[in-house]
């Protein structure tokens, strides 16, 4: 897979690769260990498995060559998306680099919604967003935001629902 001249051997392009490949898987298990016990508990993986389900597209509850190349494409491209918006290159996204980079994406939201983002996926307590956390919620709120234009019938950004129909959107949602 990294020797891509297939000379049997690695020359430091492909080592690099390789390290890129490994630090990447890193993050994404940092990403899943919400704890930071340096392992992954049941819940946890739990939830790894339905990040993971986005993935499995024949349904087979296993991910194959092809769909593990969807899911590295998807973990490098946010991967590049964070960097654009660590604008001081902290290595976290503050409430301003995340408004910056949500707007981008056609969001305009309160400033109080951005201070709720911070302290719903900031786990370290500094008012900043580690990558993988930016992951979840930039899923997370596409994922809401899906829900809601089924409802939103006129595209008004205003939805009237009941209560079971709200609680049967959200429990539904793979998230």
């Amino acid at each position: 897979m990294f020797d891509h001249d297939n000379s049997s051997t690695i020359d430091f392009n492909e080592f690099k690769a390789l390290w890129n490949f490994i630090t990447q898987w890193e993050k994404v298990f940092r990403g899943f260990d919400e704890d930071k016990s340096g392992s992954i508990d049941k819940n946890e993986f739990r939830k790894a498995l339905t990040t993971f389900g986005m993935f499995d597209r024949d349904g087979s509850s296993t991910i194959d060559f092809q769909e593990f190349r969807a899911l590295w494409k998807y973990v490098t491209e946010w991967e590049k998306c964070f960097r654009r918006f660590d604008l001081d290159g902290s290595g976290s996204i503050d409430k301003h680099e995340l408004k910056t980079a949500l707007s981008s994406f056609g969001y305009r939201l309160s400033d109080r919604f951005y201070d709720l983002l911070i302290k719903k996926f900031d786990r370290t307590g500094r008012g900043t967003v580690a990558f993988d956390d930016f992951i979840q919620a930039c899923v997370s709120i596409q994922t809401l935001t899906n829900a809601f234009r089924q409802y939103d019938r006129l595209q008004n950004g205003e939805i009237t629902i009941n209560y079971e129909d709200f609680l049967s959107l959200v429990f539904s949602l793979k998230m």
